[in-house]
């Protein structure tokens, strides 16, 4: 059998969230976006060969993958609770927070603590991500990282 050859080939973020992004968060997620469009491994398993459009949005407490084929028509649609997600996304919001202070600050070895905790976090939403999809949408390691990016870009506090 073949391996999937499925990716994504646009990804498109909708949510109110996005208006209230910081400078750094805004870099954040422009750099996701732009990683993942240009590499990842993102197979539906519905679909696992589609070359998909991607519609992600946080939408009554789930987050929802809704993939769509090259023409943007839907294809499937992935609901996912957002709990288990949540205490990784406020420990990256601290963090996030917390960077933002020491680069005003310009302290350095603060700077390289922090960046070293948010690639920690990174990679456990990362694993989650992998997790929550099994058996739904195959992803690799890199793209669930930069998912979870996009994630916490979406889940943004009022």
């Amino acid at each position: 059998m073949d391996e999937p050859t499925g990716r994504l080939t646009r990804i498109i973020l909708e949510g109110a969230a996005l208006h209230r992004l910081s400078r750094l968060q805004e870099a954040d997620r422009t750099q996701a976006v732009t990683d993942l469009e240009s590499e990842n491994e993102f197979a539906a398993i519905a679909h696992p060969n589609v070359q998909s459009i991607l519609h992600l949005s946080i939408q009554e407490g789930r987050l929802v993958f809704d993939i769509r084929d090259a023409t943007d028509a839907p294809l499937t649609a992935v609901v996912l609770a957002l709990g288990p997600f949540k205490m990784l996304m406020k420990d990256y919001q601290m963090l996030l927070d917390s960077y933002a202070g020491a680069i005003a600050e310009g302290r350095e070895a603060k700077i390289q603590a922090i960046d070293m905790g948010r690639r920690g976090l990174h990679n456990e939403g990362a694993a989650l991500m992998q997790e929550r999809l099994a058996g739904k949408i195959n992803i690799d390691f890199p793209t669930a990282r930069r998912l979870f990016t996009l994630v916490c870009a979406l889940h943004q506090p009022l």
